[in-house]
């Protein structure tokens, strides 16, 4: 997309988006790609000169911060290989090469005023990212003249910059610092990046280590990393400990969990029935496993005990009631459940195919109009259902909408749903913000067209495999949404149809939104339209 000089490079990013090339940081992140770009064809750096190279590299800028561009060091353009490189490597795997690390030497300059210029000199000067503005580009706050230079070279001395990637998760940062200084690092300086498909890229600066002894140094490091990342995904993916197994299965069968059959419409779970494998999701309040009941792989949702309270354990129970009354192919399967405290759990059917939003942040998949009109009218028939059993969702968003091995999409996760009272009305805030409806932001009272205008917001992300307003912070993005009337940018080859119903549905007016009734038939349209 970005073949040619650099010229054409940056006019071929204008197109992709006015506006967001006009967003001043975006702007300064393309500039700043284009110079590490140069620099490296000017440093004849073979990779760099290998055709699809510069789509390669913008993949690169595009999947981290924006800050991350805004700290690079141009002059050191060579450091962006090394990060590409680790963030491969913790993508794929580092079980053969270890962990996704590299440590080497940087030449560093102490913070100090010049007493006749009260001017700052650049802490660091040959790494790849820094914390001062002025080290980014050589000439951004003031000149610097040969005798500051001469300054500089006496005071010059060398630490270790330590680049690590792996998987993002929370307190990483936390981790790796406790561990550069159970190591007898001084951390310096130090920069935590995340990318859009959940990685993390950390590069710190630390003293303490003698400078002859680099390869020591990450020899070390590598080990103490592969310690704490084996550590990690024992914790995260791991079983849950026997003893904590065996004593949700005794409470299984002392408190007789009701398991819905077809046959005489209850049995009650015996514990050699009920197995956990490996946790698949940690939130707040309740970490979520895989494992088998009677042979069947299903979800079991466990709730923390460390967090219960009375309000946890009212919404609890209404998610069990709304799931054990309601049926639907493209509504999740609901098994069986405790409601009786100290173990709290909720079994479902396990669906092997992950989350829409898996599939389109995290698999990058590119969703031609069928696929896409299949996955609409799968989610629509689920909340038809729904909402004619007066059931409100509140939050739909693409990670709520999950897949199973046959390609079906379920609506999921009713943490939050509840049953419409008789009046129709409610003024909680509650949901995700990017998907949120301005009257339940705004604390207005709302109904069920609150999903509607989620369900558009998720259809808009089928179109562009986008993030919602991703350049824009959540409390942000729903700001605009309530006061300025912002909605995200429908693509411009989009099918008259396709807009038309995104107007539709995230109208600002909610007595103006269709129901689901009427966008199930409008999407069965657009499908036999584009089938003819």
């Amino acid at each position: 997309m970005y073949m040619g000089d650099t010229e054409s490079c940056c006019n071929s990013k204008v197109v992709l988006g006015s506006e967001w090339y006009q967003n001043g940081k975006e702007r300064q992140k393309i500039e700043v790609y284009i110079k590490v770009l140069n620099r490296l064809r000017e440093l004849n750096v073979h990779e760099a000169m290998v055709s699809g190279f510069d789509d390669d590299l913008w993949a690169h800028f595009h999947r981290l911060p924006t800050r991350y561009a805004l700290d690079m060091n141009v002059e050191r353009a060579q450091y962006v290989l090394m990060h590409k490189r680790l963030l491969h490597i913790a993508r794929t795997s580092a079980t053969a090469t270890g962990p996704a690390l590299e440590v080497r030497l940087v030449p560093v300059v102490p913070v100090y005023a010049l007493a006749n210029h009260n001017k700052i000199i650049s802490v660091r000067s040959a790494s790849g990212v820094s914390a001062c503005s002025n080290s980014l580009h050589s000439n951004s706050q003031s000149e610097v003249t040969p005798q500051d230079s001469e300054i500089q070279g006496k005071m010059m001395r060398h630490m270790h910059e330590i680049t690590i990637s792996t998987n993002d998760k929370p307190k990483l940062l936390s981790q790796l610092t406790s561990l550069l200084s159970e190591t007898g690092l001084d951390i310096q300086e130090a920069h935590a990046f995340s990318t859009l498909d959940g990685y993390s890229l950390d590069v710190f600066v630390v003293g303490g280590w003698a400078v002859e002894e680099t390869e020591k140094l990450k020899h070390v490091l590598a080990k103490k990393i592969q310690k704490l990342e084996e550590r990690s995904q024992l914790k995260e993916n791991g079983s849950l400990p026997l003893a904590e197994q065996e004593k949700i299965r005794m409470n299984i069968i002392s408190r007789h969990v009701i398991i819905p059959t077809p046959e005489n419409g209850v049995s009650t779970c015996e514990a050699s029935w009920f197995r956990f494998e490996k946790k698949i999701a940690s939130g707040s309040f309740s970490d979520l496993y895989k494992g088998t009941l009677c042979n069947q792989d299903v979800a079991i949702k466990v709730l923390k005990q460390e967090s219960l309270n009375e309000n946890i354990q009212r919404e609890f129970s209404q998610e069990v009631y709304i799931l054990s009354k309601i049926h639907h192919r493209n509504v999740v399967k609901f098994i069986g459940a405790c409601t009786k405290t100290p173990y709290l759990y909720l079994v479902t059917e396990y669906l092997s195919g992950g989350s829409i939003y898996d599939l389109l942040h995290k698999r990058n998949t590119v969703l031609t109009l069928p696929p896409l009109l299949k996955i609409a009218i799968d989610v629509s028939e689920g909340m038809k259902y729904l909402h004619q059993n007066d059931i409100i969702h509140r939050d739909l968003k693409s990670a709520n909408l999950l897949i199973d091995k046959t390609g079906v999409v379920k609506v999921a996760d009713f943490g939050v749903a509840r049953v419409r009272n008789q009046s129709g009305i409610m003024t909680a805030e509650t949901g995700t913000y990017r998907w949120m409806a301005p009257e339940v932001i705004e604390h207005k009272p709302y109904d069920h067209k609150v999903d509607v205008f989620s369900f558009a917001i998720v259809l808009w992300e089928l179109l562009t495999g986008k993030l919602p307003y991703e350049h824009l912070s959540p409390l942000q993005a729903a700001v605009g949404v309530v006061h300025k009337g912002l909605r995200p940018k429908i693509p411009r080859h989009t099918h008259p149809k396709l807009v038309e119903l995104l107007q539709w549905c995230w109208h600002q007016d909610p007595s103006l939104r269709p129901n689901f009734s009427e966008i199930l038939e409008f999407l069965l349209h657009i499908s036999k339209m584009a089938c003819d």
